[in-house]
């Protein structure tokens, strides 16, 4: 599944995994070495992210019902706890830098593509 920012049509992810699972969810990206440049995780519902058991950092998008974003981590560090998205339905975890190179910010809307 690819992960576009309609707001700038700028492709964001060419390969998003998905975390629905309560056991998927809980394992994230914990224990992983990296996440590939291009890839990306989705995990729903979540409304807050941690970053135990991660040795890097990433880019985090918090994202509405209506796939706008409602709040962005970037350059998220591992071992930290993040705050709450109280509006925020889902989240997607991405390599760190993808928000500041795609130009990616609070408002737009995204969209994934199967």
């Amino acid at each position: 599944m690819k992960l576009i920012n309609r707001s700038t049509n700028e492709q964001l992810a060419e390969e998003i995994g998905t975390a629905y699972s309560f056991w998927r969810r809980l394992r994230g990206l914990m224990f992983t070495k990296e996440i590939r440049a291009g890839c990306g995780l989705h995990i729903r519902p979540c409304k807050q992210i941690h970053s135990f058991f991660m040795n890097y950092s990433i880019d985090v998008l918090f994202v509405n019902d209506e796939n706008v974003i409602v709040g962005v981590e970037s350059h998220f560090p591992p071992y930290k706890i993040g705050r709450v998205y109280r509006e925020a339905s889902s989240v997607i975890e991405l390599p760190a830098g993808t928000i500041e190179e795609t130009q990616t910010e609070i408002g737009n809307q995204i969209q994934f593509i199967k």
